[in-house]
């Protein structure tokens, strides 16, 4: 759970974003969620990677190294052993219309939440539901965290709704894409297995630190592929990840229920070796 919020805009204090601005008029910018442990981004250079692409794939000017810049600004006064940083960039102003302007300077907005949660320790095992609300094919988009998060929205209210934890989102076609927050695997017969993300979802930074790094540690290969709503079942192990869980097993999707989560507590132990 998060307590107070603090906004800076551009690199100063704030509590209001100017307006006009494209990314509160048609969510024209990118995201990323970053968790600070005792004052240290963790794990900043792939949230700024992933940022960097998604400034590309919009067109958007490349403010990476400001955004770095302000962020370690920001990071440097603050206190307490957890928090959870939001570095947003939009576009900025603009004309009125779709059309985006021909010079644009985006604006960098960071929020941070202190949390009252050990992330240092794995949450217990969720409960979730299947999400009614489809994710929209849209390869161009897939794997970018845009400010577009309305799908993600809807299927949280119905989490909420539920009083379940999380919910499992399905592509048009009804293949396995992540849950509304975070990334989905699946142990099936000693393998470790992840929905593909060529038409729609977000490549997650813990995503891949559990493929390129925390998997091979404990000599598993993550397999990225096409997978089914009968394959998630057919899993002996099913966990997400996400950069404030790490990785969080699941101990229920409507009617199926896990009691094995060996894979996912042996790769939070070596999440909790890198926050050594």
């Amino acid at each position: 759970m998060s307590q107070r919020s603090e906004i800076w805009l551009d690199g100063l204090p704030t509590v209001a974003l100017p307006l006009p601005d494209r990314g509160f008029d048609f969510g024209d910018g990118v995201f990323e969620t970053i968790l600070v442990h005792q004052g240290v981004p963790l794990f900043v250079d792939l949230h700024l990677e992933r940022l960097s692409l998604g400034l590309k794939a919009l067109a958007i000017p490349n403010c990476t190294a400001l955004a770095r810049h302000q962020l370690d600004t920001v990071v440097s006064t603050m206190q307490g052993r957890w928090a959870v940083l939001r570095l947003s960039v939009s576009r900025g102003h603009g004309h009125r219309g779709y059309t985006p302007p021909d010079n644009a300077v985006p604006r960098i907005l960071i929020t941070v939440s202190q949390l009252d949660r050990d992330c240092g320790q794995m949450a217990s095992a969720a409960m979730l539901c299947f999400a009614k609300i489809r994710l929209a094919t849209q390869p161009f988009l897939a794997g970018i965290k845009h400010l577009n998060r309305l799908e993600q929205v809807i299927a949280s209210a119905q989490a909420k709704a539920e009083r379940v934890d999380e919910a499992v989102v399905l592509d048009q076609s009804g293949h396995l894409v992540s849950v509304v927050a975070g990334n989905l695997f699946l142990v099936y017969q000693g393998k470790l297995l992840t929905p593909k993300l060529d038409n729609c979802g977000i490549l997650g930074t813990r995503r891949r630190l559990v493929i390129e790094r925390w998997a091979p540690a404990l000599g598993l290969t993550v397999n990225e592929a096409i997978l089914t709503v009968a394959d998630l079942q057919a899993a002996e192990e099913v966990f997400y990840s996400n950069s404030l869980q790490a990785v969080r097993p699941i101990a229920r999707i409507g009617q199926h229920s896990w009691n094995a989560h060996g894979v996912c507590e042996a790769i939070f132990q070596c999440y909790q070796a890198d926050l050594v």
